[in-house]
Formats: C-alpha cells, sequence, structure tokens
C-alpha cells in the first residue's frame, strides 16, 4: 500500500485570509465593445443585441420638426381655399394704387354707360337704346384692372366722340392704361394739369394674378341689375320725369 500524500496547502492567493483579517473583493467595470450598452437584451447564447432606431425617429425625419411644419408665407393663409369672386367694382383706380391691366383683348370692351353723379353708380345700357337717350349715355371702353392687393375691377375709360375728339383726362387715362398691361403703375389726377400724373413701379413686382373668370362673368358680377334693357327701367323713367 503507497503511503497517502499530504493535503496541499492553500496560500493567500488562492484561498481565503486569515481569520483575524477581514477579506477584501476585488472590484473590476466591464467595458462593453463598440459601445453596446451594458444593459441591452441578450440572445439565448449569450451574445448582446443591437436595437437600432427607426429612421422615422431620427432627428431629420422627426415629425414634429418645425421645418417640416412651417408654411410658407406666400399663401399659408389660404392652404386649400379658393377665393370667391363676389364683387367686380366699377371704378377709376385709386391714387395710391398701383395696378395692372390685363393684356388680352377680350377683358376689355366699348359700351354704353350711364352715369348717376350722386348716387355715383353705373349703369350698363343695351346699345339699341341709345338713341333713345341723347346727352345721358356716354361711350366708354371698360377694361380689366387689377391692384396689388387682389382687387379685381372694371375701370371705364371714356372713349373719343363722334368727331374724335378726347379730353386730356381721357387721353392721359388711356395712356396709362396701355402702360399698364405690361407694368405696374399708379395714377393720379393732377387738377393743375387737367389730366392724370402716371408713376411706373420701380422695383420689381410681381405678376398679377388673375382669377379665372371670363370677362362676360365679370360684367355679370360687377353690374348685376344695373343693366338697362327697356325704355321702361326706372332709371329711365326717373330721367324722364315718369316717376
Amino acid at each position: 500500500m503507497k503511503p497517502s500524500r499530504p493535503a496541499p496547502e492553500i496560500g493567500p492567493e488562492a484561498g481565503s485570509h486569515d481569520s483575524g483579517e477581514p477579506r477584501h473583493q476585488g472590484t473590476f467595470e466591464f467595458s462593453p465593445p463598440n459601445g453596446r450598452d451594458a444593459h441591452a437584451p441578450t440572445a439565448q447564447d449569450g451574445t448582446s443585441t443591437i436595437v437600432e432606431q427607426s429612421p422615422s425617429a431620427t432627428a431629420g425625419d422627426d415629425p414634429f420638426d418645425p421645418a417640416r411644419l412651417r408654411l410658407s408665407q406666400e399663401g399659408g393663409a389660404e392652404v386649400g381655399v379658393r377665393k370667391a369672386l363676389l364683387t367686380v367694382p366699377i371704378r377709376k383706380p385709386n391714387r395710391q394704387w398701383f395696378v395692372r391691366v390685363h393684356p388680352d383683348e377680350a377683358y376689355r370692351l366699348q359700351v354704353a354707360l350711364l352715369e348717376l353723379k350722386e348716387e355715383r353708380e353705373s349703369y350698363l345700357v343695351q346699345p339699341d337704346l341709345c338713341p333713345e337717350l341723347p346727352g345721358e349715355v356716354s361711350p366708354m371702353l371698360l377694361v380689366t384692372a387689377i391692384n396689388r392687393q387682389g382687387v379685381v375691377f372694371l375701370w371705364p375709360i371714356r372713349m373719343p366722340d363722334l368727331n374724335g375728339r378726347i379730353d386730356a383726362w381721357s387721353q392721359s387715362a388711356m395712356g396709362a392704361c396701355e402702360l399698364a398691361m405690361n407694368r405696374w403703375v399708379r395714377v393720379a389726377s393732377n387738377m393743375s394739369l387737367g389730366a392724370y400724373d402716371v408713376y411706373e413701379a420701380t422695383g420689381e413686382l410681381a405678376e398679377p394674378a388673375w382669377p379665372e373668370v371670363e370677362f362676360k362673368e365679370l360684367l355679370r358680377i360687377g353690374f348685376g341689375d344695373r343693366f338697362i334693357t327697356s325704355l321702361d327701367h326706372p332709371v329711365i323713367r326717373r330721367l324722364r320725369g315718369e316717376i
């Protein structure tokens, strides 16, 4: 029988310290490779998995990013709506307006107008009634115009009389109309001159946004029931002293 070997001694590196001294546990830190989160979920085989963010969560695709929600200054107040044209004034341009005139000949017309000065109203007169209304009806050129605020109006300009004569006011208005077909102009009365002063805009102003409405519809909206088609019209009867 072989003699038994003595049990090996356990040194301080491998075993516990003497009972008289407290044991101090060694501490260490673990740094996950490649910057992974130490608390990231692991697979069943013990390997860590990476949870990637959805592209929609990145800063550039954030649905609440102000850069994606900001409306343009030009059309922010009118998104999804279309302005209804319900009123078309029959008038001269205000002296402080810059205006343009529609360049299409289909948007101007020579007409007969009856103007009531006190009421400041203009009536469209059917042409075959003009011989019955001498001195009451004036030949006018109606042109479609617009100001920078988008107000569309019909601008009446007096035509030359039967002898071809035209006053300085009407002549200067015709000149302003011609200029306004291609550029923004301002028309102001000059009483000393006896005509209109015409000023051209010096800046590069945007082109006007003309409404998609036919000229006959502008006439219908502008004059409404102020259209004289018979001598029995109340305005004609009043001028004749019948009512």
